[in-house]
């Protein structure tokens, strides 16, 4: 395996880790009684599974789809600090580093793609 190849693979594995943890963490919080969790659980899992499923239709939007994963994560952010204000509880704040490397890695990813 090529170096480029391994970095493609580790960026792609960070990102699946990195977005799989924030869709727990909000689908954890969900069923604990906060419905619209669930729901950006789901958005998470749902734009995961669109950048990187093998789903013919969806490959030329592969970089969109990336970008709208991104903007999703930062909109999840800034919700979080309209809503509670940044005062939270630990994992809010996990969860906040969490979507934060998610965007480095997805910038990083789309950058390499360029």
């Amino acid at each position: 395996m090529t170096t480029a190849a391994s970095s493609t693979l580790t960026l792609r594995i960070g990102i699946i880790v990195l977005t799989l943890v924030t869709a727990i963490v909000h689908l954890y919080l969900g069923f604990q009684g906060l419905p619209l969790f669930v729901l950006n659980g789901i958005g998470y899992l749902a734009l995961l599974a669109a950048l990187y499923l093998p789903i013919p239709p969806l490959a030329p939007y592969r970089k969109t789809i990336r970008w709208v994963l991104v903007g999703y994560t930062a909109l999840t952010i800034v919700l979080w600090l309209v809503i509670t204000g940044g005062a939270s509880t630990v994992t809010g704040y996990i969860d906040k580093v969490v979507e934060l490397l998610l965007i480095a890695l997805l910038v990083t990813e789309a950058r390499a793609d360029r």
